[in-house]
This record gives C-alpha cells, sequence and structure tokens, in this order.
C-alpha cells in the first residue's frame, strides 16, 4: 500500500470515527475543534475525508496482493500431497511380557 493510500485510509478512518460519534452522541469532533462546521478549517478537513474516500474507493476494487502471490507459485507445488501416513503403533506388550517374566524369574531363586 502506498504512502498517498495510507494517507487516504486515515483521513476516512478520522471520517468514520467522526461521524460515529455524531451518530452515537451527537458531537462534532472536527466542528468542535476547528471552530464549527461553516468554519474554514473544518470545511478543509471535510473535504480531505472525502478525498480519502474516493481514493480507498479505488481500494474496493483493487485486487488483493496477498492472494495473487499465492497463485504465482511454481506449479510443482500446485497439487502438491500433503497429507501424511502414520505408521502402525510398536506393540509394546510383548516387551512387558518379557519383563515381567524376568523378574517373576528373579523372585524364584531369590525365595
Amino acid at each position: 500500500m502506498s504512502m498517498f493510500s495510507r494517507i487516504a485510509l486515515s483521513l476516512v478512518i478520522i471520517g468514520a470515527l467522526n461521524w460515529g460519534l455524531i451518530g452515537l452522541f451527537q458531537f462534532d469532533l472536527v466542528a468542535t475543534l476547528f471552530g464549527g462546521q461553516d468554519a474554514f478549517l473544518s470545511r478543509v478537513v471535510y473535504g480531505l475525508v472525502g478525498i480519502g474516500g474516493l481514493v480507498c474507493l479505488g481500494l474496493l476494487f483493487k485486487p488483493n496482493e496477498e492472494v495473487d502471490k499465492v497463485t504465482d507459485r511454481p506449479a510443482s507445488f500446485a497439487n502438491s500431497n500433503l497429507r501424511t501416513e502414520f505408521g502402525e503403533e510398536p506393540d509394546l506388550t510383548k516387551e512387558q511380557d518379557v519383563k515381567l517374566k524376568k523378574m517373576n524369574r528373579g523372585k524364584d531363586s531369590v525365595d
């Protein structure tokens, strides 16, 4: 995203927050800060927010760069099989039986 687009997006966010304040609390922050809705500075801010909205309208129809990067990968990765096959679990019951027999033999010889 270019610096121009970021500035436009920032202006749109400022405008959206101002409209949120107007809608929820009937409080116009821009008019309060710059001397009323008819003041020159307030009109400049309102105009900049409007221009920012027009620029962001263009961003709405811009293709997503992240999606384009994913589809530009080599064809060898396009249909890769990512399934994982697991081997059989080892049967430890036989090893446990052998250990138990050894333990039992040791008990028999001691007695």
